[in-house]
């Protein structure tokens, strides 16, 4: 797990330096045209882009929580450093090249999205792309063999794929198409991954994932836990770092009683898709029988075909068999599967039909810079595209400290960018950032090695 987890799959290697050599790119062809006339260029095999240097929306990114780099000045120097621009870094998997990597179905298709990324405008108000500046052929090779899913095994040796990393509060949240569709040539049963909640990874799996592949899940499963619940009753908050707090440990009808209203709720949100769902409990050693009864009973009157206690953390494969014969019976079930907008609709349209049909907002409302992206985007044909909201995963809504199931809200939108070769939008909802910060006791702190070399403290 600790050689998984540090560097063996190196996919966010590969997507973070194709991602990084477009910035550079950027930056050398601003430079570089700022000096050379157009005979010069043309020498080169090149044609003048005029990138408008102020609209240039690609960010650099890099696999570490840095909050220092959220946003910064490149360029400073000599004129020959380059010049000065406001950027910022992303975490390395809301990069649009792990998102491209993700959705891409081939080398070719890969090629061609990579192609399409839009970099920002030139002066004339027409959109710069990653194929204009000529770099999106080093970033396909750089990205060659990242596009392979990697063959792992669990520790009882069932084969598993591991391809991509995009969480789905800032990015899609799912594994790659390519995955998906090996997994399905070569066994009875794919289990693949959608990040966090019903509201999140659910729903953009359904909205954007199975757009793109044509594929259709049979169905879906959702997993709850007993302290997760008591905590959106209004339990105490837990810090990293700290002991669990005691309610957390004891029986407590009352606070699960409160918390269990946000599990109806990803139920709800499931069946706007129509597939059929099985609840999965995972078990802590201090949940006791009359709490997972509780939990079991409250899933199958929401609407979930099956409800079962999990343990698999404890005792691998047979702790998930009672699962594992409930999603057997669920896939057998028939249904038509629904999406929760078509593209024909604006981009504000698609927006708030996620926000009011799954977040439960009353209205989204946007910031002038919001307004003006969604605008420019529809205006250079962009409106088609699906939407992938950027918020919270700790709540239904923008904001974490909404526990429970928040009603009648505003959702702001403060940004609104564009992936247009990973083949959506991107609007950011509250104060949701895309370049995380460490906490006050970060994990590296207790990561080490031991007298042989072996890595310690990771889990």
């Amino acid at each position: 797990m600790e050689e998984f987890n540090l560097h063996l799959t190196s996919d966010i290697h590969a997507a973070s330096i194709a991602n990084n050599l477009l910035a550079a790119a950027i930056d050398a062809r601003i430079m570089h045209e700022d000096v050379l006339e157009d005979a010069d260029l043309s020498e080169l095999g090149l044609r003048r882009l005029n990138i408008d240097k102020y609209s240039v929306t690609w960010r650099r990114v890099v696999d570490v929580n840095d909050r220092a780099l959220r946003n910064i000045l490149t360029g400073l120097g000599a004129r020959t450093d380059g010049r000065p621009m406001q950027t910022g870094f992303d975490i390395a998997i809301a990069s649009e090249t792990m998102a491209i990597l993700s959705m891409s179905e081939s080398l070719k298709d890969m090629r061609n999205r990579l192609g399409r990324i839009m970099i920002g405008m030139d002066k004339s108000g027409r959109p710069v792309t990653a194929e204009d500046i000529g770099v999106a052929g080093a970033m396909a090779v750089l990205l060659k063999d990242a596009i392979k899913p990697n063959l792992m095994q669990t520790c009882e040796g069932q084969p598993a794929f591991v391809h991509t990393g995009p969480f789905a509060n800032i990015a899609h949240g799912n594994s790659s198409i390519l995955a998906d569709r090996m997994a399905l040539k070569l066994g009875d049963y794919v289990v693949t991954e959608a990040g966090f909640g019903a509201d999140i990874g659910l729903e953009k799996f359904f909205d954007i994932k199975c757009r793109a592949s044509g594929l259709k899940p049979d169905c879906v499963v959702l997993v709850a836990t007993i302290r997760a619940l008591k905590m959106h009753g209004g339990g105490p908050a837990v810090v990293a770092g700290k002991a669990l707090p005691k309610a957390y440990m004891d029986e407590d009808l009352r606070l699960l009683d409160e918390g269990v209203g946000n599990l109806r709720r990803n139920i709800e949100i499931a069946r706007l898709f129509g597939a059929p769902v099985v609840v999965a409990i995972n078990r802590f050693s201090h949940d006791t029988e009359v709490e997972l009864e509780f939990v079991k009973l409250a899933a199958l009157a929401a609407g979930a075909e099956y409800s079962v206690v999990a343990t698999h953390w404890s005792q691998g494969s047979a702790g998930a068999a009672e699962l594992a014969e409930a999603v057997t019976k669920a896939c057998l079930k028939p249904y038509d599967m629904k999406l929760l907008y078509p593209l024909e609709l604006s981009l504000k349209d698609k927006i708030s039909a996620v926000a009011k049909k799954v977040y439960g907002a009353e209205r989204v409302i946007y910031e002038l810079p919001a307004e003006r992206q969604v605008a420019k985007y529809e205006q250079i044909g962009l409106g088609q595209l699906p939407v992938c909201i950027a918020k919270t995963q700790f709540s239904l809504s923008h904001d974490s400290k909404l526990k429970g199931v928040p009603k009648g809200y505003e959702l702001p939108v403060r940004e609104v960018r564009i992936s247009a070769g990973a083949g959506f939008i991107c609007p950011l909802a509250g104060e949701i950032r895309t370049m995380p910060g460490l906490g006050r006791r970060p994990a590296f702190m207790d990561v080490d090695l031991d007298g042989d070399g072996q890595v310690v403290g990771m889990f």
